[in-house]
């Protein structure tokens, strides 16, 4: 059996990244950082389902914490499914915090620093050891680190490291390539997710104005990009590395 580690998958996009991998029988370690609930829900609907699943907790912002989480993944792999290796990464889990340039405090850039680049790239570096040759990585970025995006005031700091993450995502393609590992990113649009402390909830007049600019009519839902990232990690996409794919169901189109 395979096995994939998806990061952030207590809700939203990792959630049902999490769950969609699962039901293509892949074990997977989902990690979680103040979510434990959601993170035991999610395994319990994989386990219901009659999939495999360990809900592991990381703070993506914390890099000193890395090489005890990859600890704790190799020890899951043994005791859960009799392996030293998994297969696929998926660095989903992340933050958003918006202010204008003139308003954006530092430490609050480097908090979404630590969290959307460097703890993708540091984590992935830890992990690589225990990673199978032939495997795939999933990054999630963002649409809103696009060049056709509409640019929204207040988003500076945040799409400059989703922009950062979807460049890395070219080079680690780059690099392990000679492993035969596949690396694409996903960048989704507006999506109703928790992200920004639940911000499509307590703000829900802003959703007529974002679905009237996108080409289906609606914001995104959580499953439009984790069933995307399911089929990047599936043997479908053998052939495609190096990408970054849109998943904004046509926005500003």
């Amino acid at each position: 059996m395979q096995v994939a580690i998806v990061t952030g998958a207590s809700s939203g996009i990792g959630q049902s990244a999490a769950i969609r991998i699962a039901a293509r029988g892949t074990g997977v370690i989902l990690t979680y950082g103040r979510n434990r609930q959601g993170a035991a829900d999610a395994v319990a609907t994989i386990e219901k389902a009659g999939g495999t699943a360990v809900a592991l907790h990381l703070d993506l912002g914390d890099s000193a914490g890395f090489d005890a989480f990859r600890d704790s993944v190799a020890e899951a792999l043994r005791t859960t499914w009799s392996r030293d290796t998994f297969d696929h990464l998926v660095n989903n889990a992340g933050i958003a915090q918006a202010s204008l340039i003139e308003d954006t405090a530092e430490e609050d850039f480097d908090r979404l620093m630590r969290v959307l680049l460097k703890g993708p790239y540091f984590l992935t570096q830890r992990l690589l050891p225990l990673m199978a040759d032939g495997g795939s990585v999933v990054n999630v970025s963002s649409s809103a680190a696009a060049a056709t995006s509409g640019l929204e005031p207040g988003y500076a700091a945040y799409a400059s490291m989703k922009g950062g993450l979807s460049v890395l995502t070219r080079y680690m393609a780059k690099e392990f390539s000679p492993r035969g590992i596949r690396v694409n990113a996903v960048s989704p649009g507006a999506t109703r997710t928790r992200l920004a402390d639940d911000a499509f909830t307590r703000f829900p007049e802003v959703v007529p104005a974002i679905a009237a600019k996108t080409a289906f009519g609606r914001v995104g839902e959580p499953d439009d990009v984790g069933a995307l990232i399911a089929t990047l990690v599936g043997d479908e996409s053998r052939w495609i590395t190096a990408q970054d794919i849109e998943v904004s169901g046509g926005y500003q189109l």
